[in-house]
């Protein structure tokens, strides 16, 4: 007895999704096991000594996990909406939605925290796999074809010069090249009037995994549906139906992760403003298309997806079993992308109008994407052995025309030469089309050919970017870094006071690697008012305040109630912990003080001595003594004198009293200044490079202090650079704030509350940079945005008051909660509407 044809027709579709399953799994594990391979041969962690922390993955990305570690097993102070330790208190839900939002990162908790930096590699390893196994499925939804091949073409898409060059570094930027395949996915969903709620569940994933690289990658996929309905024979009205359709399901999935977007569009806007990147402009035509080429690593659009794919597109135009009006519509879009990556406009479109601050071609993975999908398109119309010749011959052509770029090192020659392979491969599928067990054994063939060049590909681009100073790992998990971590832990005083874990030895975010509440803070989210705040008080910052650094001096450590910090000044091995007095982290002022738009503060000394409510400075006038001008140039300062035998020399003395301690304050001064036998290095430069206040050393018997400053460029100091710091006075002031503060202070995930004696008078003082989003309440009265002292938290206790509560809430998350809502509603509805209609059509 025969089968029904609904029974024949299951167990086809079951074969053909096994199959699809089984090929997607494929596709992920040849990508990861080349990556590995890769690694394993040069010696990369985790399979050898090198580390693979560069860049931005040591200074931000392990520390971030780090902290995210530390949150899931309630290791740390604060929470998902305020980071404590950072930047002596920050926000951090838009760095856990830009940073933290990769599905794969929270395996961070399942691993030991000394060994974070092994689930960040395996952030990276899986979504290369993941996005290879999806983008095996999305191929057969481009046109039927064996999944086999199409999971080759896929690996080379995971191993795309774009993942190995830009994004491995970037373990959020990974599910960017996840989004790819699921944005197509949904989108060929909308092409066949299908799944539209799946399809905005896709999108959703996409965007609240990394919503950065998920534009990019929803723009480049919007582009390939545009090209699909052009070559589609279904009427104008069909088309227009389904890119509302799409578009609708954008909009929804868009706004279903709505706070992502909401939290960290206000986070933007209040971050310190990156600077300013003028676009240097496009590479040659020459040296654009050798990026075509896999295995080297130089400047312009990396869009290589290797050399089968690349032999498949240039094989493309002359495939005849591929319309005319197919082939014209995939190419114009190749052309139309890569052309939109080096001009200025449209640069600025991918990257959402703002130029980026690293790479101007991060938007280049849109690109390896289409590739890919136009190589499928040729293969899986089996091209002939003169169609593929044809395309051979182009390929050439074009490394003959690239063939002097600097892109062409030994290592894109060799992978050149091995190109022949698939090519010969290819020829010879042709030849036994009709065979089936020898297209397997060319198939075979045919990956372990893509697996070998792929790994050498990633082994060769990394050799080349580690030979780059650059590229120098930073230090993140060692034997002193964790010796560190277990004398920080055990000094923590928080939050009585604070432990702050300089000198930055280790990565720009040493606070959330090793613990501690620190001033060092690196991410693209730090508050204007944050890195003002810092500033203006004394600390140093780099990329124009985008990485915040901890204060050195004694008097903006009291102010901060910093009880204990690591010292390196006992010696090149090892850190030493200070203690020193502290006042708790609030304190009181007298009613009266002068709060920030009040004051006129003349230099930081002032500033200072203002925001901890006593005199400790004295601040000499320099007096030069090497008979240049004997008066500063009004309103710019001190004029650095050219010198006979090259450079600019100034000298100076100042008189303080002695025994006192001299601190120099020149924010922007690059070069060097010597006073009393120390020499010490600055690196300023406006507004990029900020120094802090650096010690000189005491004052001798004699009161005079000698400073000689030297550059190798003309600039200007500041009129009063000198400080000289009264320890006596310091103490006494310490010993105020300690005396007249809280009886208790508690801090929680994002809030603080510190409690007085009844009837206590005047301002209190939060040691907190008032970054917006906070509200403070005196007594439970009704919350208020606060004033600030220094740009830290200032609430006035009025007539007299007993407690403080001060409160964080992310500015922009009711919004996107809101949003997300209403989203959420209608795609109920509309799931709701389905499932009635389903039921109505079925039969009784």
């Amino acid at each position: 007895m025969s089968a029904s044809p609904k029974a024949l027709s299951r167990v086809r579709q079951t074969s053909r999704i096994t199959h699809e399953a089984r090929a997607a799994w494929f596709a992920a594990l040849l990508s990861m096991g080349a990556y590995c391979l890769a690694m394993a041969v040069h010696g990369t962690y985790p399979f050898g000594g090198r580390s693979r922390a560069v860049n931005d993955l040591g200074n931000q990305l392990v520390p971030f996990h780090a902290r995210l570690w530390d949150l899931m097993h309630g290791n740390t102070t604060g929470d998902l909406y305020f980071n404590w330790s950072s930047g002596y208190g920050t926000p951090f839900l838009g760095d856990f939605f830009t940073y933290l939002m990769n599905p794969f990162s929270w395996l961070v908790g399942g691993f030991p925290r000394h060994l974070v930096e092994l689930p960040v590699f395996l952030v990276t390893l899986f979504s290369i796999g993941l996005a290879s196994g999806l983008m095996t499925l999305f191929l057969g939804r481009l046109h039927p074809g064996s999944p086999w091949l199409r999971a080759l073409l896929s690996v080379c898409f995971g191993l795309s010069a774009w993942t190995i060059s830009d994004g491995f570094a970037d373990p959020m930027w990974m599910w960017g090249l996840v989004a790819f395949p699921l944005l197509g996915i949904a989108y060929d969903w909308c092409l066949h009037r299908r799944r539209w709620v799946a399809g905005t569940l896709l999108v959703t994933l996409s965007w609240a995994g990394n919503f950065y690289i998920a534009a990019m990658a929803t723009m480049g996929m919007a582009l390939v549906l545009l090209v699909r309905l052009l070559v589609d024979a279904r009427a104008g009205r069909e088309r227009l139906n389904t890119l509302l359709r799409a578009a609708a399901m954008t909009l929804s999935g868009v706004l279903l992760a709505a706070p992502v977007l909401t939290v960290s569009l206000k986070a933007s806007r209040a971050s310190q403003p990156a600077p300013v990147r003028a676009y240097q402009g496009p590479p040659t035509i020459a040296d654009y298309l050798a990026q075509l080429l896999p295995g080297g690593l130089s400047e312009g659009p990396r869009v290589s997806v290797g050399m089968l794919p690349l032999l498949l597109v240039a094989t493309l135009p002359f495939v005849r079993r591929v319309p005319l009006r197919e082939r014209c519509g995939w190419l114009f879009l190749i052309a139309v992308m890569a052309g939109s990556f080096v001009w200025l406009p449209t640069i600025l479109l991918w990257h959402g109008q703002a130029m980026p601050n690293g790479s101007p071609y991060r938007a280049s993975v849109a690109l390896t994407a289409v590739l890919v999908s136009a190589a499928w398109l040729a293969l899986a119309r089996e091209p002939g052995r003169r169609e593929l010749l044809c395309g051979a011959g182009v390929v050439l052509l074009l490394v003959l025309f690239v063939r002097n770029s600097p892109h062409m090192s030994r290592g894109p020659w060799l992978l050149v030469a091995a190109g022949l392979v698939p090519l010969a491969l290819l020829l010879t599928l042709d030849r036994y089309r009709g065979r089936r067990g020898s297209r397997a054994m060319l198939t075979a063939a045919l990956a372990g050919t893509v697996f070998l060049t792929s790994a050498y590909t990633v082994f060769n681009t990394t050799v080349i970017r580690d030979a780059y100073d650059w590229w120098a790992p930073k230090r993140t998990y060692d034997s002193e870094s964790l010796a560190t971590y277990e004398l920080l832990k055990s000094a923590d005083d928080w939050p009585a006071t604070r432990t702050d874990p300089g000198p930055h030895e280790y990565a720009n975010n040493d606070p959330m690697l090793l613990a501690g509440q620190g001033g060092s803070y690196y991410s693209s989210y730090v508050p204007a008012r944050t890195a003002g705040a810092l500033h203006r008080l004394g600390a140093g910052w780099y990329i124009q305040g985008r990485h915040t650094l901890s204060f050195t001096d004694p008097v903006s450590r009291a102010i901060m109630g910093i009880s204990s910090y690591l010292d390196r000044s006992t010696g090149p091995r090892g850190l030493t912990r200070r203690t020193v007095p502290a006042p708790p982290i609030v304190t009181v002022r007298p009613p009266g003080t002068i709060l920030d738009r009040a004051a006129t503060d003349a230099t930081v000394f002032a500033r200072q001595e203002r925001v901890l409510g006593a005199r400790v400075y004295e601040v000499p006038r320099l007096r030069p003594s090497d008979g240049s001008p004997p008066a500063p140039v009004a309103g710019r300062g001190w004029a650095l004198v050219a010198h006979p035998e090259g450079g600019f020399v100034r000298t100076f003395t100042a008189l303080c009293r002695p025994g006192t301690e001299a601190y120099w304050y020149a924010p922007w001064f690059f070069g060097r200044v010597e006073a009393q036998g120390r020499t010490v290095k600055s690196f300023g430069r406006p507004a990029m490079t900020s120094n802090g206040l650096t010690a000189l050393g005491k004052v001798p018997a004699n009161g005079t202090i000698p400073v000689t400053v030297v550059s190798g460029r003309g600039q200007y100091l500041p009129q009063n650079p000198l400080g000289c710091l009264d320890r006596t006075s310091l103490d006494q002031a310490v010993s105020h704030l300690q005396s007249t503060g809280p009886q208790q202070v508690r801090a929680g995930g994002h809030a603080i509350e510190a409690r007085f004696t009844s009837g206590t008078r005047g301002t209190a003082v939060v040691s907190v940079p008032a970054a917006s989003g906070w509200q403070c309440a005196v007594d439970g009265a009704r919350a208020a945005t606060p004033r600030t002292l220094g740009g830290l938290i200032a609430v006035d206790l009025g007539d007299g008051a007993t407690t403080l509560r001060c409160t964080f809430r992310p500015p922009g998350l009711r919004l996107g909660l809101a949003l997300s809502a209403a989203a959420a509603a209608t795609v109920l509805l509309v799931a709701g509407a389905g499932l009635l209609r389903t039921r109505r059509r079925a039969p009784r």
